[in-house]
């Protein structure tokens, strides 16, 4: 009789980050024939937030566009944007124009500034056969018309997808939707508590391939693959390390390269971050009754993360970076921003200001998606990470 082969959470592990590594780096969209069954197309979105709920219950598959990384060579986009537009927006204009997002049923963009906004036009003009359109989601989320305005905004939304695929999206598909990403709302959270109680089982680069995976392959392939990954990180033993707890922000639209994070990995345990906050956006998980369009409205004023490109009275920018400080107990914070993002160097100037009076240790940095060094930010690390080491010592 054979032996019982112990199972190998490691192995396991390292198949599940294998799949999403390789998710995370396409920045191809899947042609209809490469679609998963029951899928009838894509429909891209710009960060930070989306209703992919809307999209998912329309059997299209929600495709988050994060740009085309450090090797897309810009060919078409320099013609119809300055140079001072930030990394994301260039190369998502230049991944339209050069068609690789040619297959999409459409695309859709955010007022979260002025170059966001403005892509919806380049795409209407040069990709006329795509849906595109801007969903305005309230800056001011305070007003007491907010959640009927977004409710009113995600039913013209789904109005004009529904004329792009010929046929209705029924309240019960949404629910269905939004009960599947309830459970990847669930996982998420878990993988942050991981991180942020456990660290060292689990590092800010395998978190994040974890998470952007989502971007790229449907909600419940993500559920499953998460599910895997959880379970193989809680049988993770590997020891702790003297790391200082560092919280990580600046990463809520574009995304700082991987080599980026994996240099913070090196020196820190990033025990909190904003990466990707879209795909987080929702601190609870959203109502499963009732009138789904209403209940994904509601949610994004009542149970969502704070980000720099919102206003909301309840979630000061300074105070909300301060409790994610205090709650992941971290010893100090490195603040980040895409070059030429204006909501985010306005933040980094405020969180620094603030840090300063609360006498909070922090280390600014700056970064695009096409960068492609990152020996000095690397040593700027280091140094900032023994500095704390020395403090707390």
């Amino acid at each position: 009789m054979n032996a019982q082969v112990a199972y190998d959470h490691e192995a396991e592990l390292t198949t599940v980050l294998e799949r999403c590594n390789a998710a995370a780096r396409d920045y191809n969209i899947p042609s209809k024939s490469e679609l998963p069954e029951g899928y009838i197309g894509t429909l891209g979105h710009f960060p930070v937030y989306f209703p992919e709920e809307i999209v998912h219950a329309a059997k299209l598959l929600p495709v988050n566009i994060l740009g085309g990384g450090n090797k897309l060579e810009l060919k078409y986009a320099d013609a119809r944007m300055g140079s001072f537009i930030c990394s994301i927006c260039r190369s998502t204009t230049e991944l339209g124009l050069n068609g690789t997002l040619g297959d999409m049923a459409g695309f859709v963009t955010h007022p979260i500034c002025d170059a966001a906004k403005h892509l919806a036009g380049i795409w209407a003009r040069n990709l006329p056969d795509q849906l595109s359109q801007i969903l305005y989601l309230p800056q001011n989320v305070n007003s007491p018309g907010a959640a009927r305005y977004i409710a009113s905004e995600y039913q013209r939304l789904r109005g004009e997808i529904e004329k792009k695929i010929g046929h209705t999206i029924g309240d019960e598909a949404i629910r269905n939707s939004i009960q599947i990403y309830n459970v990847n709302r669930r996982l998420l959270r878990e993988l942050y508590r991981i991180r942020r109680d456990e660290p060292w089982k689990v590092s800010c680069t395998e978190a994040y391939l974890l998470m952007r995976a989502r971007t790229r392959i449907p909600c419940e392939e993500h559920n499953a693959l998460l599910s895997r990954a959880l379970d193989a990180i809680r049988h993770r033993s590997l020891p702790a390390q003297d790391k200082p707890r560092i919280v990580f922000v600046g990463g809520f639209c574009e995304q700082p390269p991987i080599e980026m994070l994996e240099a913070m990995d090196d020196n820190c345990y990033i025990v909190d971050d904003d990466l990707l906050v879209g795909l987080r956006w929702f601190t609870e998980d959203v109502p499963e009754t009732g009138d789904p369009i209403w209940a994904l409205a509601e949610s994004y004023i009542v149970r969502s993360e704070a980000s720099p490109v919102q206003h909301d009275e309840n979630k000061p920018k300074e105070g909300y970076l301060l409790d994610m400080v205090k709650n992941a107990k971290a010893d100090g914070a490195i603040l980040t921003a895409a070059k030429f993002c204006e909501p985010g160097l306005d933040e980094q100037i405020a969180w620094s200001k603030h840090f300063d009076a609360e006498n909070i240790p922090y280390l600014v940095l700056e970064f695009e998606e096409k960068m492609t060094s990152f020996e000095q930010m690397a040593m700027q690390v280091e140094t900032f990470a023994e500095s704390l080491l020395f403090a707390i010592a």
